[in-house]
This record gives C-alpha cells, structure tokens and sequence, in this order.
C-alpha cells in the first residue's frame, strides 16, 4: 500500500511540475523551434485539467490568469485527501 500511495504523490508532483513549466512558458514568446514544440506539449498535456477552472475563474482585471493557481492547489488538497484516505 505504501509504494501505491509513493506512486499517486509522484505523479500529482510531476503532474504539478509540467502545469508550472507550462504557465512559465507562456510568459514567452514561442512562435518557432524548441520553446515551441515544448509548448505544444505540455498544451495538449495540461489545457485539459486547466480547462476546468478557466471555465469558473475569470482572469482579473482581464489579464491575469490565476486559474492555474486555484488547478495547482486543488490537486495537491486532493491528492493528499487521497491518501488520507488509502
């Protein structure tokens, strides 16, 4: 039970990483190469889950996205309710 609770941590943790990575990367500009492709990837990787919260949380001021906070810390709480309860 303990490596199916290590495992379900590990990958919220690497799920949380790529949603960090992905929000750092649109302060960038990504029109070609690398940078670009990255983006692309982690779009079609993290765009759903963050979809979710887009749909409930308008940006402030029309600018700024805080969704992604809100997506980061609802999987962390929830993951941790999980193993809580494992």
């Amino acid at each position: 039970m303990l490596s199916l609770k290590y495992l379900i941590v590990s990958l919220s943790d690497v799920y949380s990483m790529l949603i960090f990575v992905y929000v750092m990367l649109s302060w960038f500009p990504t029109d070609r190469g690398i940078l670009a492709d990255i983006n692309t990837v982690l779009g079609k990787i993290c765009d759903p889950y963050l979809n979710l919260f887009k749909k409930f949380i308008p940006p402030i001021g029309g600018m700024v996205d805080v969704s992604p906070i809100v997506a980061l810390l609802v999987l962390q709480f929830g993951v941790r309710l999980l193993i809580g309860l494992l």
